[in-house]
């Protein structure tokens, strides 16, 4: 972050910044959304992408009127106690916001944003790849011709299972659940889903898929588990040992959400007793951290968290961010606010 300061007039009540904002961006973001951040703002940029430390983060928001954060910041309320009062947008870089206090936002009267439906496709269409991998035990076929330790076809070995007939089971219906439900209809797979609230009719029609209220019964009648809900204090552990208990054998599960939401000591327990047949993970409970026996088994595949890695995603999530700051700057309430309720 650089040691000068530009002088900045503090937003008013109407939000209006008087000449450009200082918005300082806490990770590297793609050329285009950084050069065009350039042109609107008064940016503090991340140029070696580090992730911030806690005096880092603090630092940052001292010297902004906009904060652009990522799922790597943890903005907390400690942190948000220590906002200074110019501080009045949190712009978030991506759809997901566990990573962010918003009541503790809310009390300091901060604004927070995200990026919805940008990387709607790009997480389900990484969902099938891990689906198809674990399925197919493309990962373990990978790893024994890179070992140099296969000898050839057998008809009898890497044998894995067909989608056609597997009951996929979702968690979690919103955008990327019913963007994995289109995509796996046409893997022949029958779906049954679990959410807060039921789909309308005709979305179930149009989707093959069957409402099951109860997340127990879900989990028994599945044999790959997929998740798509949020990480909130209710879906923390959501599958747990517990439920890992009621899934059929050689059951997998599948999860591009975030790691907090399955307990990952129970899950590695029932891929080593053999319950679990398999997991397909593009997140961590203690991501970066992985535990070495997922690393290890067989017929786990992981991946590092790149579900939304998409260049057409990134570029949309940062259109959305220079276009919500844009709304506040001018004095209107931006699109993709997340609170609600402000004047």
């Amino acid at each position: 972050m650089p040691s000068h300061t530009p002088s900045v007039t503090p937003p008013v009540e109407t939000r209006r910044v008087a000449g450009k904002p200082r918005v300082v961006v806490t990770r590297r973001l793609l050329p285009e959304t950084e050069a065009r951040m350039a042109e609107l703002f008064d940016v503090v940029l991340n140029r070696d992408d580090h992730a911030l430390s806690r005096d880092e983060l603090i630092a940052a928001m001292a010297d902004a009127d906009v904060l652009v954060p990522t799922v790597t910041d943890t903005i907390d309320a400690d942190l948000i106690a220590l906002a200074p009062p110019r501080l009045r947008l949190i712009a978030n870089f991506g759809a997901g916001i566990d990573h962010i206090d918003l009541l503790a936002a809310r009390a300091r009267k901060i604004m927070v944003t995200n990026t919805p439906g940008v990387f709607t496709d790009d997480t389900a269409d990484m969902t099938l790849a891990l689906i198809l991998s674990v399925a197919r035990r493309l990962n373990y076929g990978g790893r024994l011709l890179r070992s140099g330790q296969w000898h050839g076809w057998s008809p009898s070995t890497l044998l894995g299972h067909r989608l056609g007939g597997r009951v996929l089971g979702i968690v979690g219906m919103g955008r990327i659940g019913q963007a994995v439900a289109h995509r796996a209809r046409a893997f022949g797979m029958p779906i049954v889903y679990h959410n807060r609230h039921r789909v309308p009719e005709a979305l179930e029609t149009m989707l093959g898929a069957r409402y099951e209220p109860d997340l127990d019964a879900l989990l028994t009648a599945t044999d790959i588990l997929t998740l798509h809900c949020p990480a909130t204090p209710e879906t923390l552990h959501l599958i747990d040992a517990r439920r890992i208990a009621l899934m059929k054998p050689g059951a997998f599960i599948i999860n591009t959400a975030r790691g907090t939401i399955v307990e990952e000591e129970a899950m590695i327990q029932a891929l080593g007793s053999g319950h679990l047949g398999g997991a397909g993970l593009d997140v961590f409970e203690h991501e970066p951290l992985v535990d070495q026996r997922l690393r290890d088994h067989h017929n786990v595949a992981i991946l590092p968290h790149m579900g939304s890695a998409t260049v057409e995603g990134r570029i949309a999530s940062g259109d959305k961010v220079i276009a919500n700051i844009r709304f506040w700057v001018d004095g209107h309430r931006p699109p993709d606010q997340v609170l609600e309720g402000w004047a």
